[in-house]
Protein backbone atom coordinates (compact mmCIF):
# COMPACT_ATOMS: atom_id res chain seq x y z
CA UNK A 1 0.00 0.00 0.00
CA UNK A 2 2.85 2.39 0.84
CA UNK A 3 4.32 1.76 -2.59
CA UNK A 4 1.00 2.59 -4.24
CA UNK A 5 0.60 5.89 -2.45
CA UNK A 6 4.16 7.18 -2.47
CA UNK A 7 5.02 5.92 -5.93
CA UNK A 8 8.11 4.29 -4.43
CA UNK A 9 9.72 1.04 -5.34
CA UNK A 10 9.62 -1.30 -2.33
CA UNK A 11 13.40 -1.67 -2.25
CA UNK A 12 14.05 2.09 -2.26
CA UNK A 13 11.18 3.29 -0.03
CA UNK A 14 12.46 4.26 3.42
CA UNK A 15 10.93 2.52 6.39
CA UNK A 16 8.41 4.45 8.45
CA UNK A 17 10.45 3.89 11.59
CA UNK A 18 13.55 5.44 9.98
CA UNK A 19 12.10 8.32 8.01
CA UNK A 20 8.72 9.94 7.84
CA UNK A 21 9.51 11.86 4.67
CA UNK A 22 9.08 9.23 1.97
CA UNK A 23 9.36 11.30 -1.22
CA UNK A 24 7.58 10.23 -4.35
CA UNK A 25 8.74 11.39 -7.73
CA UNK A 26 7.59 14.90 -6.78
CA UNK A 27 9.60 14.97 -3.55
CA UNK A 28 6.57 15.44 -1.33
CA UNK A 29 6.80 15.70 2.45
CA UNK A 30 4.65 13.09 4.17
CA UNK A 31 3.93 15.46 7.07
CA UNK A 32 2.40 18.09 4.80
CA UNK A 33 0.17 15.52 3.10
CA UNK A 34 -0.87 13.91 6.38
CA UNK A 35 -1.73 17.23 8.05
CA UNK A 36 -3.52 18.34 4.88
CA UNK A 37 -5.53 15.11 4.97
CA UNK A 38 -6.58 15.72 8.56
CA UNK A 39 -7.45 19.32 7.70
CA UNK A 40 -9.64 18.49 4.69
CA UNK A 41 -11.46 15.86 6.75
CA UNK A 42 -11.91 18.30 9.63
CA UNK A 43 -13.11 21.12 7.40
CA UNK A 44 -16.12 19.02 6.43
CA UNK A 45 -17.07 18.80 10.12
CA UNK A 46 -17.44 22.60 10.10
CA UNK A 47 -18.71 23.16 6.57
CA UNK A 48 -21.53 20.66 7.05
CA UNK A 49 -23.64 23.28 8.84
CA UNK A 50 -23.34 25.55 5.80
CA UNK A 51 -24.28 22.73 3.43
CA UNK A 52 -27.25 21.63 5.56
CA UNK A 53 -28.28 25.26 6.02
CA UNK A 54 -29.14 27.92 6.61
CA UNK A 55 -25.75 29.65 6.69
CA UNK A 56 -26.42 31.24 10.09
CA UNK A 57 -26.32 27.75 11.60
CA UNK A 58 -22.54 27.99 11.24
CA UNK A 59 -22.70 30.66 13.97
CA UNK A 60 -25.32 29.19 16.27
CA UNK A 61 -27.57 26.12 16.44
CA UNK A 62 -30.34 28.16 18.09
CA UNK A 63 -31.43 30.39 15.23
CA UNK A 64 -34.05 30.88 13.87
CA UNK A 65 -35.62 28.39 16.32
CA UNK A 66 -34.27 27.00 19.62
CA UNK A 67 -32.31 23.77 19.23
CA UNK A 68 -32.70 20.56 21.20
CA UNK A 69 -30.07 19.59 23.76
CA UNK A 70 -28.54 16.90 21.47
CA UNK A 71 -28.27 19.45 18.66
CA UNK A 72 -26.61 21.99 20.94
CA UNK A 73 -24.22 19.33 22.23
CA UNK A 74 -23.32 18.21 18.71
CA UNK A 75 -22.72 21.80 17.63
CA UNK A 76 -20.66 22.47 20.76
CA UNK A 77 -18.46 19.45 19.99
CA UNK A 78 -17.65 20.80 16.55
CA UNK A 79 -17.05 24.26 17.99
CA UNK A 80 -14.67 22.87 20.59
CA UNK A 81 -12.45 20.70 18.42
CA UNK A 82 -12.90 21.75 14.78
CA UNK A 83 -14.19 25.30 14.31
CA UNK A 84 -11.38 27.62 13.20
CA UNK A 85 -8.67 25.04 13.92
CA UNK A 86 -9.01 23.21 10.60
CA UNK A 87 -9.14 26.46 8.64
CA UNK A 88 -5.97 27.62 10.41
CA UNK A 89 -4.23 24.32 9.64
CA UNK A 90 -5.21 24.52 5.99
CA UNK A 91 -4.05 28.13 5.64
CA UNK A 92 -0.66 27.41 7.24
CA UNK A 93 -0.18 24.43 4.94
CA UNK A 94 -1.15 26.51 1.91
CA UNK A 95 1.49 29.11 2.71
CA UNK A 96 4.10 26.43 3.39
CA UNK A 97 3.21 24.70 0.12
CA UNK A 98 3.67 27.88 -1.90
CA UNK A 99 7.06 28.53 -0.32
CA UNK A 100 8.18 24.93 -0.82
CA UNK A 101 7.19 24.79 -4.48
CA UNK A 102 8.73 28.17 -5.27
CA UNK A 103 11.98 27.18 -3.59
CA UNK A 104 12.19 23.95 -5.56
CA UNK A 105 11.37 25.65 -8.85
CA UNK A 106 13.94 28.39 -8.21
CA UNK A 107 16.56 25.74 -7.42
CA UNK A 108 15.72 24.01 -10.71
CA UNK A 109 16.30 27.23 -12.65
CA UNK A 110 12.61 27.98 -13.19
CA UNK A 111 10.69 31.12 -12.29
CA UNK A 112 8.86 29.81 -9.23
CA UNK A 113 6.95 33.03 -8.61
CA UNK A 114 5.61 33.18 -12.15
CA UNK A 115 4.47 29.56 -12.17
CA UNK A 116 2.83 29.94 -8.77
CA UNK A 117 1.13 33.17 -9.84
CA UNK A 118 -0.36 31.37 -12.84
CA UNK A 119 -1.35 28.47 -10.59
CA UNK A 120 -3.11 30.80 -8.15
CA UNK A 121 -4.94 32.60 -10.95
CA UNK A 122 -6.36 29.27 -12.08
CA UNK A 123 -7.33 28.59 -8.47
CA UNK A 124 -9.39 31.81 -8.57
CA UNK A 125 -11.20 30.41 -11.62
CA UNK A 126 -11.87 27.14 -9.83
CA UNK A 127 -13.09 29.03 -6.78
CA UNK A 128 -15.45 31.17 -8.83
CA UNK A 129 -16.94 28.11 -10.52
CA UNK A 130 -17.19 26.35 -7.17
CA UNK A 131 -19.16 29.29 -5.77
CA UNK A 132 -21.48 29.72 -8.74
CA UNK A 133 -22.15 26.05 -9.47
CA UNK A 134 -21.99 24.48 -6.02
CA UNK A 135 -21.43 26.17 -2.68
CA UNK A 136 -21.54 29.72 -1.37
CA UNK A 137 -18.81 29.01 1.23
CA UNK A 138 -15.91 28.63 -1.21
CA UNK A 139 -12.44 29.29 0.25
CA UNK A 140 -10.38 28.69 -2.90
CA UNK A 141 -10.79 32.25 -4.18
CA UNK A 142 -9.77 33.72 -0.83
CA UNK A 143 -6.76 31.42 -0.60
CA UNK A 144 -5.68 32.29 -4.14
CA UNK A 145 -5.79 36.04 -3.42
CA UNK A 146 -3.86 35.65 -0.17
CA UNK A 147 -1.44 33.25 -1.87
CA UNK A 148 -0.52 35.94 -4.40
CA UNK A 149 0.31 38.26 -1.50
CA UNK A 150 2.53 35.50 -0.06
CA UNK A 151 4.52 35.47 -3.32
CA UNK A 152 5.46 39.11 -2.75
CA UNK A 153 6.40 38.56 0.89
CA UNK A 154 7.89 35.08 1.05
CA UNK A 155 11.54 36.13 0.71
CA UNK A 156 11.43 38.44 3.74
CA UNK A 157 13.28 37.29 6.88
CA UNK A 158 11.27 35.11 9.24
CA UNK A 159 11.19 37.78 11.94
CA UNK A 160 9.75 40.28 9.48
CA UNK A 161 7.17 37.78 8.24
CA UNK A 162 6.05 37.13 11.82
CA UNK A 163 5.89 40.87 12.48
CA UNK A 164 3.78 41.48 9.38
CA UNK A 165 1.47 38.59 10.27
CA UNK A 166 1.03 39.78 13.86
CA UNK A 167 0.51 43.39 12.78
CA UNK A 168 -2.22 42.46 10.30
CA UNK A 169 -4.21 40.14 12.51
CA UNK A 170 -3.95 42.20 15.72
CA UNK A 171 -4.89 45.44 13.95
CA UNK A 172 -7.85 43.81 12.18
CA UNK A 173 -9.03 42.25 15.44
CA UNK A 174 -8.90 45.53 17.37
CA UNK A 175 -10.73 47.42 14.61
CA UNK A 176 -13.42 44.78 14.17
CA UNK A 177 -13.99 44.25 17.89
CA UNK A 178 -14.27 48.01 18.36
CA UNK A 179 -17.08 48.07 15.80
CA UNK A 180 -18.84 44.85 16.84
CA UNK A 181 -18.63 44.93 20.64
CA UNK A 182 -21.35 47.56 21.20
CA UNK A 183 -23.94 45.48 19.32
CA UNK A 184 -22.90 42.28 21.11
CA UNK A 185 -23.18 44.13 24.42
CA UNK A 186 -26.62 45.37 23.42
CA UNK A 187 -27.68 41.79 22.68
CA UNK A 188 -26.61 40.75 26.18
CA UNK A 189 -28.42 43.76 27.68
CA UNK A 190 -31.61 42.70 25.88
CA UNK A 191 -31.25 39.23 27.36
CA UNK A 192 -30.81 40.68 30.86
CA UNK A 193 -33.69 43.13 30.40
CA UNK A 194 -31.48 46.18 30.90
CA UNK A 195 -31.28 47.40 27.30
CA UNK A 196 -32.16 50.92 26.30
CA UNK A 197 -34.64 51.66 23.55
CA UNK A 198 -31.78 52.34 21.14
CA UNK A 199 -30.13 49.02 22.00
CA UNK A 200 -33.42 47.19 21.50
CA UNK A 201 -33.78 48.76 18.08
CA UNK A 202 -30.24 47.90 17.00
CA UNK A 203 -30.55 44.28 18.09
CA UNK A 204 -33.98 43.81 16.52
CA UNK A 205 -32.74 45.30 13.25
CA UNK A 206 -29.83 42.86 13.14
CA UNK A 207 -32.05 39.89 14.04
CA UNK A 208 -34.57 40.93 11.37
CA UNK A 209 -31.72 40.89 8.86
CA UNK A 210 -30.74 37.40 10.03
CA UNK A 211 -34.34 36.21 9.68
CA UNK A 212 -34.65 37.68 6.19
CA UNK A 213 -31.40 36.01 5.06
CA UNK A 214 -32.50 32.70 6.52
CA UNK A 215 -35.89 32.85 4.84
CA UNK A 216 -34.29 33.74 1.51
CA UNK A 217 -31.90 30.81 1.73
CA UNK A 218 -34.70 28.42 2.64
CA UNK A 219 -36.52 29.43 -0.54
CA UNK A 220 -33.45 29.43 -2.78
CA UNK A 221 -31.80 26.16 -1.83
CA UNK A 222 -34.95 24.13 -2.30
CA UNK A 223 -34.90 25.25 -5.93
CA UNK A 224 -33.24 23.60 -8.93
CA UNK A 225 -29.60 23.74 -9.97
CA UNK A 226 -29.99 26.46 -12.59
CA UNK A 227 -32.17 28.64 -10.36
CA UNK A 228 -29.56 28.55 -7.58
CA UNK A 229 -26.66 29.33 -9.91
CA UNK A 230 -28.47 32.19 -11.63
CA UNK A 231 -29.57 33.64 -8.30
CA UNK A 232 -25.94 33.85 -7.17
CA UNK A 233 -24.88 35.36 -10.47
CA UNK A 234 -27.63 37.97 -10.45
CA UNK A 235 -28.02 38.66 -6.74
CA UNK A 236 -24.48 38.50 -5.37
CA UNK A 237 -21.89 38.14 -8.14
CA UNK A 238 -19.19 39.81 -6.03
CA UNK A 239 -19.67 37.66 -2.94
CA UNK A 240 -16.19 36.15 -3.28
CA UNK A 241 -14.62 39.60 -3.20
CA UNK A 242 -16.68 40.48 -0.13
CA UNK A 243 -15.59 37.26 1.53
CA UNK A 244 -11.94 37.94 0.67
CA UNK A 245 -12.15 41.46 2.09
CA UNK A 246 -13.50 40.00 5.33
CA UNK A 247 -11.21 36.97 5.65
CA UNK A 248 -7.83 38.05 4.30
CA UNK A 249 -6.68 39.55 7.60
CA UNK A 250 -6.95 36.10 9.18
CA UNK A 251 -5.87 33.89 6.27
CA UNK A 252 -2.81 35.82 5.06
CA UNK A 253 -1.10 35.92 8.50
CA UNK A 254 -1.65 32.18 8.86
CA UNK A 255 -0.09 31.57 5.45
CA UNK A 256 2.91 33.69 6.40
CA UNK A 257 3.23 31.67 9.59
CA UNK A 258 3.22 28.54 7.45
CA UNK A 259 6.16 29.92 5.46
CA UNK A 260 8.08 30.54 8.69
CA UNK A 261 7.30 27.05 10.02
CA UNK A 262 8.52 25.48 6.79
CA UNK A 263 11.76 27.46 6.81
CA UNK A 264 12.43 26.63 10.45
CA UNK A 265 12.17 22.89 9.80
CA UNK A 266 8.94 22.40 11.77
CA UNK A 267 7.25 20.24 9.13
CA UNK A 268 10.46 18.28 8.55
CA UNK A 269 10.67 17.38 12.24
CA UNK A 270 13.87 19.38 12.76
CA UNK A 271 12.73 21.24 15.87
CA UNK A 272 14.17 20.06 19.20
CA UNK A 273 12.13 17.25 20.72
CA UNK A 274 11.49 19.11 23.97
CA UNK A 275 10.22 22.16 22.06
CA UNK A 276 7.84 20.05 20.01
CA UNK A 277 6.56 18.34 23.15
CA UNK A 278 5.88 21.66 24.83
CA UNK A 279 4.02 22.86 21.74
CA UNK A 280 2.00 19.65 21.49
CA UNK A 281 0.87 19.84 25.08
CA UNK A 282 1.01 23.54 25.93
CA UNK A 283 -0.48 25.10 22.80
CA UNK A 284 -3.26 22.54 22.59
CA UNK A 285 -4.11 22.83 26.30
CA UNK A 286 -4.11 26.64 26.38
CA UNK A 287 -6.17 26.93 23.20
CA UNK A 288 -8.62 24.30 24.43
CA UNK A 289 -9.02 25.99 27.82
CA UNK A 290 -9.73 29.32 26.14
CA UNK A 291 -12.32 27.67 23.90
CA UNK A 292 -13.92 25.88 26.86
CA UNK A 293 -14.26 29.19 28.70
CA UNK A 294 -16.03 30.74 25.72
CA UNK A 295 -18.25 27.69 25.39
CA UNK A 296 -19.11 27.88 29.11
CA UNK A 297 -20.27 31.46 28.54
CA UNK A 298 -22.12 30.89 25.26
CA UNK A 299 -23.94 27.59 25.87
CA UNK A 300 -26.09 28.74 28.85
CA UNK A 301 -27.11 31.71 26.69
CA UNK A 302 -27.97 29.34 23.81
CA UNK A 303 -25.26 30.73 21.55
CA UNK A 304 -26.57 34.28 20.91
CA UNK A 305 -26.04 34.93 17.17
CA UNK A 306 -24.62 38.46 17.34
CA UNK A 307 -22.08 37.57 20.01
CA UNK A 308 -21.18 34.33 18.25
CA UNK A 309 -20.56 36.22 15.01
CA UNK A 310 -18.10 38.44 16.88
CA UNK A 311 -16.41 35.54 18.68
CA UNK A 312 -16.06 33.30 15.66
CA UNK A 313 -15.17 36.11 13.32
CA UNK A 314 -12.53 37.85 15.41
CA UNK A 315 -12.10 37.17 19.11
CA UNK A 316 -11.28 33.46 19.03
CA UNK A 317 -8.35 33.51 16.61
CA UNK A 318 -5.72 33.12 19.37
CA UNK A 319 -7.40 29.90 20.55
CA UNK A 320 -7.78 28.67 16.98
CA UNK A 321 -4.13 29.39 16.24
CA UNK A 322 -2.84 27.71 19.40
CA UNK A 323 -4.92 24.58 18.85
CA UNK A 324 -3.95 24.44 15.17
CA UNK A 325 -0.26 24.63 16.14
CA UNK A 326 -0.86 21.97 18.77
CA UNK A 327 -2.64 19.72 16.26
CA UNK A 328 0.14 20.24 13.71
CA UNK A 329 2.86 19.37 16.21
CA UNK A 330 0.98 16.24 17.26
CA UNK A 331 0.70 15.16 13.63
CA UNK A 332 4.39 15.89 12.93
CA UNK A 333 5.24 13.70 15.92
CA UNK A 334 2.75 11.00 14.88
CA UNK A 335 3.63 10.84 11.18
CA UNK A 336 6.41 8.22 11.44
CA UNK A 337 4.03 6.06 13.45
CA UNK A 338 1.01 6.59 11.22
CA UNK A 339 2.48 6.10 7.76
CA UNK A 340 3.13 2.46 8.60
CA UNK A 341 -0.58 1.89 9.31
CA UNK A 342 -3.50 1.45 6.97
CA UNK A 343 -5.38 4.42 8.45
CA UNK A 344 -2.30 6.63 8.24
CA UNK A 345 -1.78 5.80 4.59
CA UNK A 346 -5.40 6.56 3.84
CA UNK A 347 -5.14 9.95 5.55
CA UNK A 348 -1.92 10.59 3.63
CA UNK A 349 -3.68 9.78 0.37
CA UNK A 350 -6.61 12.02 1.32
CA UNK A 351 -4.20 14.91 1.77
CA UNK A 352 -2.48 14.28 -1.54
CA UNK A 353 -5.76 14.74 -3.39
CA UNK A 354 -7.16 17.41 -1.04
CA UNK A 355 -8.25 19.68 -3.89
CA UNK A 356 -10.36 16.96 -5.49
CA UNK A 357 -11.70 15.96 -2.07
CA UNK A 358 -12.68 19.55 -1.26
CA UNK A 359 -14.62 20.02 -4.50
CA UNK A 360 -15.95 16.46 -4.44
CA UNK A 361 -17.28 16.95 -0.93
CA UNK A 362 -19.16 20.06 -2.06
CA UNK A 363 -20.67 18.14 -4.97
CA UNK A 364 -21.75 15.31 -2.68
CA UNK A 365 -23.18 17.48 0.08
CA UNK A 366 -24.95 19.90 -2.26
CA UNK A 367 -26.47 16.88 -3.99
CA UNK A 368 -27.74 15.64 -0.65
CA UNK A 369 -29.09 18.93 0.71
CA UNK A 370 -30.07 21.13 -2.24
CA UNK A 371 -33.31 21.10 -4.18
CA UNK A 372 -31.69 19.53 -7.27
CA UNK A 373 -30.69 16.55 -5.11
CA UNK A 374 -32.35 14.98 -2.07
CA UNK A 375 -33.67 18.39 -0.92
CA UNK A 376 -32.68 18.02 2.75
CA UNK A 377 -31.74 21.68 3.18
CA UNK A 378 -32.84 23.01 6.58
CA UNK A 379 -34.23 19.60 7.62
CA UNK A 380 -31.23 18.08 9.43
CA UNK A 381 -30.02 19.48 12.74
CA UNK A 382 -26.43 19.54 14.05
CA UNK A 383 -26.72 16.08 15.66
CA UNK A 384 -27.97 14.48 12.46
CA UNK A 385 -25.35 16.28 10.39
CA UNK A 386 -22.60 14.16 11.93
CA UNK A 387 -23.92 11.17 10.00
CA UNK A 388 -23.20 13.04 6.77
CA UNK A 389 -19.76 14.02 8.06
CA UNK A 390 -18.96 10.36 8.70
CA UNK A 391 -20.21 9.49 5.21
CA UNK A 392 -17.93 12.12 3.69
CA UNK A 393 -14.95 10.92 5.75
CA UNK A 394 -15.45 7.31 4.71
CA UNK A 395 -15.72 8.25 1.04
CA UNK A 396 -12.61 10.46 1.11
CA UNK A 397 -10.51 7.89 2.93
CA UNK A 398 -11.68 5.10 0.63
CA UNK A 399 -11.51 6.59 -2.85
CA UNK A 400 -8.29 8.60 -2.29
CA UNK A 401 -6.16 5.54 -1.55
CA UNK A 402 -7.82 3.54 -4.33
CA UNK A 403 -7.20 6.30 -6.88
CA UNK A 404 -3.57 6.82 -5.90
CA UNK A 405 -2.92 3.10 -6.15
CA UNK A 406 -3.19 3.62 -9.93
CA UNK A 407 -2.49 7.30 -10.58
CA UNK A 408 0.06 9.79 -9.28
CA UNK A 409 -2.35 12.73 -8.93
CA UNK A 410 -5.99 13.34 -8.25
CA UNK A 411 -8.18 14.27 -11.24
CA UNK A 412 -8.55 17.95 -10.32
CA UNK A 413 -4.91 18.15 -9.21
CA UNK A 414 -3.92 16.90 -12.68
CA UNK A 415 -6.25 19.36 -14.42
CA UNK A 416 -4.90 22.23 -12.31
CA UNK A 417 -1.33 21.24 -13.10
CA UNK A 418 -2.00 20.97 -16.82
CA UNK A 419 -3.67 24.37 -16.93
CA UNK A 420 -0.84 25.94 -14.95
CA UNK A 421 1.94 24.43 -17.07
CA UNK A 422 0.13 24.65 -20.41
CA UNK A 423 2.45 27.29 -21.86
CA UNK A 424 5.56 25.38 -20.83
CA UNK A 425 4.19 22.13 -22.25
CA UNK A 426 3.41 23.80 -25.57
CA UNK A 427 6.94 25.20 -25.72
CA UNK A 428 8.36 21.75 -25.09
CA UNK A 429 6.30 20.22 -27.86
CA UNK A 430 7.42 22.97 -30.25
CA UNK A 431 11.03 22.36 -29.32
CA UNK A 432 10.68 18.65 -30.01
CA UNK A 433 9.12 19.30 -33.41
Amino acid sequence: MLEAITGENARTAPRASMSWRPPDSGGRLATLDLIRGVAVLGILAINISGFAGPSLSALTPDFPTPATLPDEAAWAFGFLFFEGKMRALFAMLFGAGIALQCTRMDAAGQDGDLVQFRRLCWLMVFGTLHYLLLWWGDILFVYACCGIAVLFLRRLPCAVLLGVAAGIIVTATVVDLWSMLPLASAEEAVRLGTASAAQHGEVLARLDLYHANTAGQMRLYHAGFLDIALSKLRGDPFWLLTMTAHAWSEILPLMLLGVVLLRSGFFAGDWPAHGMKRLRIGATAIGLCFTVLVLAWAWPRHFPPIAMAMLLGEALWPAHLLMALGYASVLVWATPRLIGTRLGLRILATGRVAFTNYIGTSLLMCGLFYGWGLNLFGKVGPAGQWAFVLLGWIMMLTWSAAWLSRYRRGPLELLWRCLTLQKRLKNRRSAVV
